[in-house]
């Protein structure tokens, strides 16, 4: 029931860094790193492997969970009867615990601070297999991050008559020893002081739906989180309450937060982490939770297709429903493998905006994946945006895919209407800045 390993690919599928396996044969990784290569080869387009694939070549049961970032993939191992859910959980983490450290997660960034990954991966994943700590203020007293390395290195030089150095039992030696997990709360470090005492709040959801041929919604469903970043000194009691808690269900909090106070009155009481953080998730629930219960879709999307030989043709059309501006709009057509190429015409309230794009939209063709692929960048609430074009084919039934894929963003908006009451410190003494906004988006599967 555990994670035999970490293995991270760059993005031509050689490994970048991976666990030691030291009670693995060594072609146990190798096996498992040519099953994801193989499985990526023979993909017939871009995102359709899956994410759990099974290594046959061994006489266990055994499979590898793979996630992309940044190109790379990174793959956990398992075996045995180990739940898959322990592997992509444990991958979500580590890939955060690395966005805090290095910011940016890429191939030059991981190979250029290789000696932190690699502790990093020790200290989250023990011998065992069972993720160990994977709280980013707990690591940080353990690894140092890159910039305070730097730091160090500047200012301790062994050179330097009357300064001892890490070897000879100085400072930075001893401070390291001291500071792991010198908290008594695990998730927030001791001594904490700011000159600007600051907590944010960012209320994020997002809609996850599909609808039928005949344009009605089969499913559709919000899931949300509150992300926070505090910068506030000392150990600050913080209780947060909403004037509409009862629009969300299914929650999932941060071990900071106090589950037998929200369980009594809704109200969320916590300790908070110093940094970035994800306080809840939640799921939206709907007014008329009877059965089944869907949130509206804030667009409408009217596809006529006509397909022939060798090709088809298409017009596709657009609407907003909402008053509020929709913005990173994305749709995506599946043209089929033997798809060559496409051509198309946008126009907007009735007026025509040429064949390549505009302020109000722009389409591509991606010959590798042959993707259709539509892009505003805003979306008004009013008015139609409109895509006709058609495409061709290397054989005489072309096969596209009979859905399209719909992304979109949504600032200062919450499908939920979820509002925060109130905010109130205890424990300290000084004044504090908050503040909260929200942001959704949204990613539909639209049938034709």
């Amino acid at each position: 029931m555990a994670i035999d390993g970490l293995i991270i690919l760059d993005p031509a599928g050689r490994p970048i860094i991976q666990s030691s396996y030291t009670t693995y044969p060594a072609a146990y990784p190798l096996l498992h790193i040519e099953a994801l290569n193989n499985a990526l080869a023979k993909a017939p387009r871009e995102g359709s492997v899956d994410p759990v694939i099974y290594v046959e070549e061994l006489s266990c049961s055994s499979a590898c969970c793979h996630v992309e970032v940044g190109g790379m993939r990174f793959v956990a191992t398992i075996s045995g009867d180990a739940d898959p859910l322990i592997a992509f959980a444990f991958l979500d983490a580590f890939v955060e615990i690395l966005q805090d450290y290095f910011g940016i997660v890429s191939v030059a960034t991981l190979k250029d601070n290789f000696d932190i990954v690699y502790q990093l991966l020790e200290e989250t994943l023990d011998s065992s297999g069972h993720p160990l700590t994977t709280s980013p203020n707990a690591l940080s007293d353990i690894v140092l991050s890159p910039s305070l390395i730097s730091k160090l290195l500047a200012s301790v030089s062994p050179a330097t008559p009357g300064v001892p150095s890490a070897r000879q039992g100085g400072s930075f030696g001893s401070n390291g020893a001291s500071g792991a997990f010198s908290s008594p709360i695990p998730w927030r470090k001791a001594g904490v002081r700011h000159n600007h005492n600051e907590i944010l709040f960012d209320v994020v959801e997002e809609m996850r739906g599909i609808v039928g041929k005949n344009g009605t919604t089969l499913v559709s469903n919000v899931f949300g989180k509150i992300e926070s970043n505090a910068k506030l000194s000392g150990t600050p009691d913080l209780t947060l309450t909403f004037a509409n808690p009862n629009v969300i269900m299914e929650c999932a909090f941060h071990p900071c937060v106090r589950l037998q106070k929200w369980t009594h009155d809704n109200t969320l009481s916590f300790v908070p982490p110093e940094g970035r953080f994800i306080l809840a998730d939640y799921q939206y629930r709907p007014p008329q939770s009877a059965l089944i219960s869907n949130v509206p879709i804030p667009l409408s999307l009217k596809a006529n297709m006509d397909m022939g030989e060798f090709g088809g043709t298409f017009a596709l059309t657009l609407t907003s429903r909402l008053i509020k501006v929709m913005e990173n709009l994305e749709l995506k057509f599946y043209l089929g493998e033997d798809a060559t190429s496409a051509q198309c015409t946008l126009s907007s309230a009735g007026s025509s905006v040429g064949s390549v794009g505009s302020a109000d939209g722009s389409w591509s063709f991606n010959s590798r994946t042959k993707t259709l692929r539509w892009e505003i960048l805003n979306m008004r609430s009013s008015g139609s945006w409109i895509l006709r074009g058609s495409w061709t084919s290397k054989i005489k039934a072309p096969r596209p895919a009979h859905a399209f894929q719909i992304r979109f963003e949504i600032p200062s908006y919450s499908f939920s209407s979820l509002k925060v009451d109130r905010l109130s410190l205890s424990s300290e003494t000084y004044k504090m800045y908050k503040g909260v906004r929200m942001r959704s988006k949204g990613s539909i599967e639209w049938r034709w």
